[in-house]
Parts: structure tokens; C-alpha cells; sequence
């Protein structure tokens, strides 16, 4: 078999034809066979377990209609924030949704660049914290004594890396790998709000039982839309750009929205 020669150097822009010409020879019972990884963990409405078992969520079942779509199978990994990106990076995961491109991770991951349903991050905060502290931003925090919970490597936004610059405020930040642990500690006033998105963070709390304890706030940190991530080291560019393809399909033939409408029932 012809093995591909890689072309690193070249823009994924540039690739769309090719991505064009690899799309329409997937024709049916004519599809490469292959599996790609995709992470997933305990983040609804992106992705979740059901009782039944079965796997599901916003960005699993895009993802997964796109892998079917590229004639490929999904083998999910439930990794949490962290290790997924150290996996990627390593090559021992192939997808990642829901990352924001940062420079430090373009060295080992390829990004989709789709600009599609911005996710909004607010601050969540106790009620009794929520009554001492009425803010309207996130930075109206600095030389306060509020306590703020945080998950390991996950990007809020400039103004929360302001305050955690800042040794007096950064003192006062608790890290945690998941939400779970999180809400907990807010509900034993060990720590006063967290900052997750904001359906993800309604849904947590109804699941928990903290509807009444801990409260949404106006307070919006980030609304930048997070892309797919693909690992350098095991996925090729080429199929990164039939992939890009696939998902600007996804928007214009609506799947993606009704995706969107079967969990957020909007």
C-alpha cells in the first residue's frame, strides 16, 4: 500500500479540495476503513452517560455523525480535562471538542477553525456569597476575599487570567479535574462560586439538588467558541480538512441544530 506524504507545512485552507476529492470517493461500500478516538466525560449536555449506558451529548453525537459520515468508526475515551489534552498531545487520542486555540497547543494539535455556537461561561456563585458580592464582572473581585473554584487547564478567559496573575487573588483559587467536586464545595461554603458553562452548570445543579443553594449570575467571563482539536501526532491533515468539510455540512443541512435542539430543547 502507498503510504501518503505528509505536508505539515501547508495550510489546512489549502486543503479543501483535497478534503473535496477524499469526500467524493467515500462512496457507499467504498469507505476507508478506520477509527478515530474521541474523548468524552461527565459534561452534559456535551457529553454524558445514559442509565442504559450508552454514550451521549452535543459533541458526541456531532462527532460522532461525522466520523460515520468520513466512513469512520468512534472508540470513546472518557478522560478528564487535563489528561485529554496531555493524550492528544501525545497522539493517544485523535479528537478533542470543545478546545479553545491557544498558541501553546497549535504545536501538537491541528483546530477545525469553525465558528459555531459560542459557549458562554458565567460565574456561578452561593446565594450567600451572591448577596455579598452583587458584582457585574469578574474583575470587581480583585482585593476581595471571595474564593473561587476552577477545573485544571481550563481557559476562562482574560479576565480570570488577570486575577489569577495576581498572588493575593490566585491564593484564593481552588482546582479541582471535574465540576462535581466543585458544586460540593460551594454548597459546604468552602468556596464561594465557579465559573462553567452555562448549561452545563444549570444541568449539574438539577441533577445535584442545588438549584436552591447556588445560583447563576449576569457575571459572563468568556463567549469565545471552543473548536475540535486534532492530535498532530495521529490524525493526517488532509482527513482534518474532510472533516472540517463534513461539519460546515453538519450547519447548512441543519443536523447540527437539531443536535443542539434534542438537548438544549430549544
Amino acid at each position: 500500500m502507498s503510504k501518503a506524504v505528509a505536508c505539515p507545512a501547508k495550510p489546512l485552507t489549502l486543503l479543501y479540495s483535497m478534503a473535496l476529492l477524499m469526500l467524493v470517493a467515500l462512496m457507499p461500500g467504498m469507505a476507508l476503513a478506520c477509527e478515530k478516538s474521541l474523548r468524552w466525560d461527565d459534561d452534559p449536555p456535551f457529553s454524558m452517560q445514559e442509565a442504559n449506558g450508552e454514550i451521549v451529548g452535543i459533541h458526541v453525537d456531532v462527532n460522532r455523525l461525522i466520523l460515520a459520515r468520513l466512513g469512520c468508526k468512534t472508540r470513546m475515551i472518557k478522560l478528564p480535562w487535563a489528561r485529554a489534552l496531555k493524550e492528544l498531545e501525545l497522539g493517544r487520542l485523535d479528537v478533542l471538542p470543545g478546545a479553545f486555540k491557544k498558541p501553546e497547543r497549535e504545536r501538537y494539535a491541528y483546530f477545525s477553525g469553525a465558528r459555531l455556537r459560542p459557549s458562554r461561561n458565567i460565574l456561578f456563585m452561593h446565594r450567600d456569597a451572591l448577596a455579598r458580592w452583587p458584582i457585574g464582572s469578574l474583575l470587581e473581585l480583585e482585593n476581595t476575599a471571595f474564593r473561587l473554584g476552577a477545573q485544571t487547564n481550563v481557559s476562562y478567559g482574560p479576565d480570570y487570567l488577570h486575577l489569577i496573575g495576581l498572588e493575593s487573588f490566585a491564593s484564593q483559587v481552588s482546582f479541582a479535574t471535574n465540576r462535581m467536586g466543585l458544586w460540593r464545595m460551594i454548597d459546604k461554603n468552602r468556596i464561594d462560586g465557579i465559573i462553567a458553562d452555562e448549561h452545563s452548570g444549570l444541568y449539574e445543579l438539577h441533577k445535584l439538588g442545588l438549584v436552591d443553594t447556588i445560583k447563576p449570575t449576569a457575571v459572563v467571563v468568556s463567549t469565545d467558541a471552543a473548536q475540535i482539536a486534532f492530535s498532530k501526532k495521529s490524525v493526517d491533515p488532509v482527513f482534518v480538512a474532510a472533516y472540517i468539510e463534513v461539519l460546515r455540512g453538519l450547519v447548512k443541512d441543519g443536523s447540527y441544530d437539531q443536535i443542539l435542539q434534542r438537548y438544549l430543547n430549544e
